[in-house]
């Protein structure tokens, strides 16, 4: 196959940062097993420059093919293969405008020619009214199996949304709801650093590193937890929500948005963090 520049640009972070964390030696070792003979040492361009100028050169050859079979083999990711599911989703996103699709089955990788392509945003619209109907019972947060100091900070936490609610006090509601979550997710992913540090929508620096847990964001904690699949969509969805209203905490912000929280609103964040709870105690990395 014969891949478009933003296809191999794509298969390039893929190879480098996405799939593996690949050093300049470890990037020789990959492509010297597609037929190159190269030698890591002085002179060697930066890495991104070095994986597309290979990428170019096995470009519509069976090379590409194996290369492509490689980045994704299955083997490297055991006890991960919804992430290689997801990382494989969003590769056929540029993979489909030059008519093909990579296919799991099972063990084995395949190519696929592409269906015709649309650009509707087929995400199922969730309704305010069902999510915040739905019940969760029995929600625990010593469930979460975090350290105990911190799970004890959470509970007073909680108690204290409820407080606030009952009290009709929203904006307060809002914001320790926020912060509240995003402890929660902050703990789980000190409990599973390998598998946060090794997600695709981990953020990275400069140089392609990912951060320290220490300078990810509430949004970049709730995308990493949605890709491994311990948040579900919903509270994806609606913990973003969460995370937008708390940004009002600078009143000027809160003037320029005409933003006026009210029980409602209130009520939808309450229902994000015990959705929250509930998901991360049941479902499992």
């Amino acid at each position: 196959m014969i891949l478009q520049q933003k296809t191999l640009e794509k298969l390039g972070l893929l190879i480098n940062e996405e799939t593996e964390k690949r050093s300049g030696p470890k990037l020789v070792a990959f492509f010297n097993d597609l037929g190159f003979r190269d030698n890591y040492g002085k002179g060697f361009p930066t890495r991104s420059v070095f994986t597309y100028e290979k990428l170019v050169k096995i470009n519509g050859t069976p090379e590409l093919d194996t290369c492509i079979k490689k980045v994704f083999a299955p083997v490297n990711f055991i006890g991960r293969f919804s992430q290689l599911d997801n990382l494989l989703k969003d590769f056929n996103q540029y993979l489909n405008f030059d008519g093909w699709a990579v296919v799991r089955k099972e063990k084995e990788i395949t190519f696929e020619k592409a269906g015709k392509l649309t650009f509707e945003d087929k995400t199922t619209e969730i309704k305010e009214d069902y999510f915040l109907k739905r019940e969760f019972k029995d929600i625990s947060l010593e469930n979460l199996g975090l350290d105990g100091v911190v799970t004890e900070i959470l509970k007073q936490r909680f108690d204290e949304i409820h407080k606030c609610f009952n009290a009709k006090a929203s904006l307060s509601v809002i914001f320790m709801a926020g912060s509240t979550l995003e402890g929660i997710l902050l703990g789980v992913a000190l409990n599973y650093p390998r598998e946060f540090n090794q997600s695709v929508s981990s953020p990275k620096d400069k140089e392609g590193k990912v951060k320290p847990f220490q300078a990810w964001t509430l949004s970049n904690l709730i995308d990493v937890a949605s890709d491994t699949g311990i948040l579900k969509e919903d509270v994806r969805k609606f913990s973003h929500a969460l995370r937008d209203f708390r940004n009002y905490i600078h009143p000027f912000e809160q003037i320029s948005s005409r933003f006026n929280p009210d029980e409602r609103t209130a009520k939808i964040c309450l229902q994000v963090l015990n959705a929250a709870i509930y998901q991360l105690t049941n479902n499992k990395i």
